[in-house]
């Protein structure tokens, strides 16, 4: 996987050294982080006890020269409109930040690492092969 893009719950467990994300990170080219997953980070900072040290460690992170923050555009909105219009007529919607950070990685060509299973539901998006999400 040459280029990734890190789903909120994978960055907490980069936090604490899971050693797979670890690995995941280490190999790949490119690591997109959407402004979604930000606002989810920023968001759980604010109400835990190490605010300022998760803030930092966090921009440190960003400062690596292989990591990119993704911003919302217009082809990304193209794309959410795609993938809600069709999560929602199968009947499988999933919370608006995952199909906006679903839509990011559909739009990078880029793998999605994450340890939700609901992603399995989006069609053509390329997902990190773990145990924990069965065969994907």
């Amino acid at each position: 996987m040459k280029k990734i893009v890190l789903d909120t719950n994978a960055y907490v467990r980069l936090l604490v050294g899971d050693e797979q994300v670890l690995s995941v990170l280490a190999n790949a080219d490119a690591v997109y982080v959407p402004a979604a997953v930000l606002g989810e980070l920023y968001a759980g900072f604010k109400g835990g006890m190490r605010e300022i040290d998760n803030n930092r460690r966090l921009e440190q992170f960003l400062q690596k020269e292989t990591v990119h923050i993704l911003p919302s555009t217009q082809h990304t909105a193209a794309v959410f409109g795609e993938i809600k219009y069709n999560l929602k007529t199968a009947g499988t919607p999933l919370p608006i930040n995952d199909v906006w950070i679903a839509a990011h990685a559909v739009e990078a060509g880029a793998y999605l690492i994450t340890f939700d299973k609901h992603y399995l539901k989006v069609p053509g998006l390329l997902l990190w092969s773990h145990p924990a999400l069965g065969d994907t």
